[in-house]
């Protein structure tokens, strides 16, 4: 059998080293994955959070664009549009309807509905 020299002997503590070191090198590259992957659950979390709002605030939008108001002003007069859809129904006797569209001709102060695309009529504007 051969006999042990000084240089297998430094060879031998190094290999040693290196096994003592590698263990930690894992823990660090397992850290490292844990971090970046905490780091993208945290990106993901607050991408889901922006759609979110953002999502909340075109709901908003949308909201304040059905409660606006159409007002018809002419001949030093207003009205408003809601109250020509009701005085379309009155005028045809009707309480509740599908569909009202009101046509409006200022120039001869006139107001033309259609409801349910089978009662025609007209009324005074003012």
């Amino acid at each position: 059998m051969p006999r042990a020299t000084k240089k297998d002997a430094e060879t031998a503590a190094e290999v040693k080293e290196v096994k003592a070191a590698a263990p930690a090198e894992e823990k660090k590259t397992a850290a490292k994955k844990s971090t970046t992957a905490k780091k993208t659950a945290s990106t993901a979390k607050k991408s889901t959070a922006a759609k979110k709002t953002t999502a909340a605030k075109k709901t908003t939008a949308a909201k304040t664009v059905e409660e606006s108001k159409v007002v018809i002003q002419a001949n030093g007069s207003e009205v408003n549009a809601a109250d020509l859809v009701e005085k379309a129904k009155a005028a045809a006797g009707i309480k509740t309807a599908k569909k009202v569209d009101v046509y409006v001709k200022p120039e001869v102060n006139k107001v033309y509905y259609v409801i349910n695309g089978e009662i025609f009529g007209d009324f005074d504007l003012f």
